[in-house]
């Protein structure tokens, strides 16, 4: 099928971007949305054109590397639940124009075309510093006791890739829904009890540092979020917080 992209093209972070278009006569419809851009980067490359610059990695949902706006939506969302490698091209019809651009937001600027820099989520799981466990020799699973409603509690948050989906969902480039699913695991769980106060007060004090906006709960974060975490974890970090700065403030 034919399809024209408008693809974001930025060469540095202060450099002025544009939209510009390109046309793909030949693409397979089994072809998943990185596929086909790697087909339309290497028709530049013949051409002698720069390549448009994206990120990937694991190519299968895991990593959250593939961070892209398709059509004004994070990772495409065809389907809930996924992550831009694993939209394919099928979900597109015969003559689309689709529209691609990078996360929109201040603390994520852009390193080249679809590219961002995300190292301010790194920065606010470092300021969460660490969890308490007893050194030696790996513990057998029963040696910490959790409840079954605990512990899927903590899956559930646990599952989050650090995508940034969220924050470019947000019109505030809230990173509420990421910040609040760290919290959540190591606060759900008997090894995260010692430190969560102190946790969660540095993890939301980084978050505010790196410029993200605050939670306005339009609710848009738990849409875009391929893992689906939902946005009760926020109001379970917002707890955790106001709990930490009566009883044990910085």
């Amino acid at each position: 099928m034919k399809i024209k992209l408008k693809i974001w093209r930025q060469s540095k972070d202060e450099a002025k971007g544009k939209m510009v278009d390109y046309n793909l006569d030949d693409v397979d419809d089994h072809m998943s949305f990185l596929e086909m851009l790697d087909v339309l980067n290497e028709n530049l490359i013949k051409k002698g054109e720069d390549p448009v610059a994206f990120d990937h990695d694991c190519r299968e949902g895991i990593c959250g590397a593939c961070s892209l706006v398709i059509n004004g939506i994070p990772h495409g969302r065809q389907i809930p639940g996924i992550t831009t490698c694993q939209l394919h091209m099928r979900k597109f019809k015969d003559g689309d124009t689709i529209y691609v651009e990078p996360w929109r937001a201040k603390a994520f600027p852009v390193i080249k075309d679809l590219v961002v820099d995300r190292s301010s989520f790194d920065r606010i799981i470092q300021a969460g510093g660490f969890i308490s466990v007893n050194s030696g020799t790996a513990p057998t699973a029963e040696t910490i006791l959790i409840g079954k409603r605990l512990s899927d509690l903590a899956m559930d948050a646990a599952q989050c890739i650090g995508c940034g989906a969220c924050v470019a969902s947000c019109k505030n480039a809230s990173a509420s829904l990421f910040v609040a699913a760290k919290v959540s695991h190591l606060a759900l769980l008997p090894q995260g009890q010692i430190e969560k106060k102190r946790r969660v007060q540095k993890m939301i004090l980084q978050m505010q540092k790196e410029g993200f906006g605050s939670c306005t709960n339009l609710y848009e974060c738990e849409a875009a979020c391929p893992k689906q975490i939902s946005v009760h974890f926020i109001a379970k970090m917002n707890r955790e917080y106001l709990s930490a700065v009566i009883s044990e403030p910085e």
